[in-house]
C-alpha cells in the first residue's frame, strides 16, 4: 500500500471518503439534500440566541413526515439520545428486555446502562415472542446488519399484543425512509425513533427526534432536557425533512444500485436480501484477507463478525454508482 493510502485510511471519516479511499463501513447517505449549506450559514446569527423551546418548526417538519401531530415530536440530539432517554424511563434495575441480535449492540448496552438484563433474539423471532415478561421490546427496521424488515401488519399485531401485556414497544426507523413502507408513528404504546444521520447523510449535525403518544409522549417531553439540540440543528432538520424528492431520488438509486451490486457479488458470496441502504454478505473464505484486500485498494469495508450470531460476514454500504464501481473493482481484484 502506497503511503498516501495508508495516510488516508487513518483519516477518512467515519461514513466519508477522500480522493484514494470510500468507507463502506457506515450505512450513512453519501449525498445531503440541496440547500443544507445555506440553511446552516444562515443559522449562525440564530445561534447568538438560545433555540426557540419547544422547537416547534422542527417539531412540525419532523410531524408531517411521519403524519403525526406535532407535540407527539420529542426532538433529540441524534437517535440514540432518543433511544437513551426512552430506555432511561422504561427499564429499571433488574427489569427485562427483549433486544434482536444480530443487531445494534447499543440496545443492549443502554438497557445494561439502566441496570436491565437482556435477553436476545433473532430479529425475525422477536415478533413472535410473548412480550409478557419484559419492560421493553425494541425491533430495528429494517434491521441493522442483516437489512430485514418486518411487515406492519405483522409489527402492528406485536405492538398491540405489547400494549396489551403493558411492554413498551421501541421502534428504531434509522432506515426506515429509505424504504416505501408505513412507519408505525403515533401508535398507542410504541415509541419510534428517528434520526437525520442515515437518509439525510448528515452524521455530525446529531440531530433526531421520538415520536410517542399519551402518557409516554407525556413522559419523554418531560425528561427531556431543554435546549437539548442546537439552533443550526434545528434549522437544517427542519429543511431536510421538507426534501422529499431528494428522499425520493434516494430510495430509487440506493434501490437500484442495492440490486446492482448484489447480483455482481452473487456468484461468489451468499447475499442477504436486504430493504436497507447495506447488504449482508457470507465470505466463503478468509473475512480477514477479504477486509485487508479492498483496504489495500482504498474500500473499507464493515467486518460484521463484531455482530452477535455473525462469524464470516462483511457488511457493504450502498454508495454512489462510481464508487460502487470502485468497490466492485476492489473486491473482484
Amino acid at each position: 500500500m502506497n503511503r498516501d493510502r495508508a495516510l488516508d485510511l487513518d483519516r477518512v471519516t467515519h461514513g466519508g471518503s477522500t480522493a484514494d479511499v470510500i468507507d463502506f463501513s457506515a450505512n450513512v447517505n453519501p449525498r445531503t439534500p440541496p440547500g443544507v449549506e445555506a440553511v446552516f450559514r444562515r443559522a449562525l446569527e440564530r445561534s447568538r440566541s438560545y433555540p426557540p423551546e419547544p422547537p416547534a418548526r422542527f417539531r412540525q417538519a419532523a410531524a408531517r413526515a411521519v403524519d403525526v401531530q406535532p407535540a407527539q415530536v420529542i426532538p433529540t440530539p441524534g437517535g440514540l439520545a432518543a433511544l437513551r432517554l426512552t430506555l432511561a424511563l422504561a427499564v429499571e434495575a433488574g427489569d427485562r428486555a427483549l433486544v434482536p441480535a444480530p443487531s445494534f449492540g447499543e440496545y443492549a448496552r443502554e438497557v445494561r446502562l439502566q441496570g436491565g438484563r437482556v435477553r436476545t433474539r433473532d430479529p425475525r423471532a422477536v415478533l413472535d415472542a410473548d412480550p409478557g415478561p419484559f419492560a421493553v421490546a425494541v425491533v430495528c427496521r429494517p434491521n441493522n446488519p442483516t437489512g430485514w424488515c418486518p411487515e406492519r401488519d405483522r409489527l402492528r399485531s406485536f405492538a398491540e399484543r405489547c400494549r396489551a401485556a403493558g411492554t413498551l414497544l421501541v421502534v428504531d426507523e434509522a432506515f426506515l425512509g429509505y424504504t416505501d413502507r408505513p412507519t408505525l408513528a403515533g401508535t398507542p404504546g410504541t415509541v419510534v425513533l428517528r434520526s437525520l444521520t442515515k437518509l439525510y447523510g448528515l452524521p455530525g449535525l446529531r440531530a433526531g427526534y421520538a415520536v410517542a403518544t399519551d402518557d409516554w409522549r407525556d413522559a419523554l417531553a418531560s425528561a427531556r432536557r431543554p435546549w437539548n439540540v442546537g439552533v443550526p440543528a434545528l434549522a437544517v432538520g427542519a429543511h431536510c425533512l421538507g426534501q422529499r424528492t431528494f428522499v425520493a431520488q434516494t430510495r430509487e438509486r440506493v434501490r437500484a444500485e442495492r440490486a446492482r451490486l448484489a447480483d455482481a457479488l452473487d456468484d461468489r458470496f451468499d447475499v442477504r436480501p436486504s430493504d436497507a441502504p447495506f447488504v449482508l454478505v457470507e465470505v466463503p473464505g478468509s473475512v480477514d484477507d477479504l477486509l485487508a484486500n479492498c483496504r489495500e485498494r482504498g474500500v473499507v469495508l464493515r467486518d460484521a463478525r463484531t455482530f452477535d450470531g455473525l462469524d464470516s460476514h462483511v457488511r457493504i454500504a450502498i454508495r454512489t454508482p462510481a464508487e460502487n464501481d470502485r468497490f466492485l473493482e476492489a473486491i473482484h481484484a
